[in-house]
């Protein structure tokens, strides 16, 4: 017995949904309320403070350290920020370029890690301003009086030729005894300091005053 076959009807399909028609007034479209909302618009994240408050930020500060009374700034966390490091680093070279530098001098021991960087940015030799019986070679030797206490520093005395114009870099501006200091040892070898740099100076502390005769470069300051 024949068997005939159906084809199965196909599904009628769901008829688009239309658009309500918009709105006239004399002629002219109008926009429904719905389509005229504004569109609305992303949160803008706050704009990034500067580079030197970047900085700033990362200076710690340590009550009685190294003695009863004294308020530390501890740069250890700035140097472990990369960014916050070329940061500083930038801001001390701009001020020396299109001038000449023979050499670069660091006083032990912060000033060896920014004097460093300084010299080599600037195309310049690095001479290390150290503690007495740290230098193997000949040396001139400076005592001075820091807030604390005394100190000694050395130089080996062929460090600097006759005329070299010198930047003196440390990490930080106090009383000014330790950079006065690096500046006698630079001029007993006949050569001319040509400026003074530091990532922080104590404003309060009045150590610029000691410093005469060349310009004063520091990068962060606190009263």
């Amino acid at each position: 017995m024949a068997v005939r076959k159906t084809r199965a009807k196909p599904k009628a399909s769901s008829p688009r949904p239309r658009r309500p028609p918009s709105k006239k007034a004399n002629g002219r479209s109008v926009k429904t309320a719905a389509s005229s909302r504004p569109a609305r618009r992303k949160a803008q994240p706050a704009p990034e403070r500067s580079g030197l408050d970047y900085a700033r930020r990362l200076i710690r500060d340590i009550k009685n350290f190294p003695q009863p009374g004294i308020l530390f700034r501890d740069i250890t966390p700035l140097l472990a920020d990369p960014r916050g490091f070329h940061i500083v680093l930038d801001a001390i070279a701009e001020r020396f370029l299109g001038t000449h530098v023979d050499a670069v001098v660091g006083i032990e021991s912060r000033g060896f890690i920014f004097g460093g960087a300084l010299a080599a940015r600037l195309n310049a030799s690095f001479v290390p301003v150290r503690k007495p019986g740290k230098l193997p070679y000949r040396t001139e030797k400076v005592s001075y009086s820091l807030e604390y206490g005394e100190s000694e520093l050395e130089m080996h005395r062929d460090s600097l030729a006759e005329g070299a114009r010198v930047v003196i870099v440390d990490d930080l501006l106090a009383t000014g005894g330790t950079a006065a200091a690096a500046a006698e040892l630079v001029e007993r070898q006949g050569a001319e300091v040509t400026a003074f740099a530091f990532v922080i100076e104590l404003e309060s502390l009045g150590g610029r005053a000691r410093l005469d005769g060349a310009p004063v470069v520091s990068i962060l300051r606190y009263r």
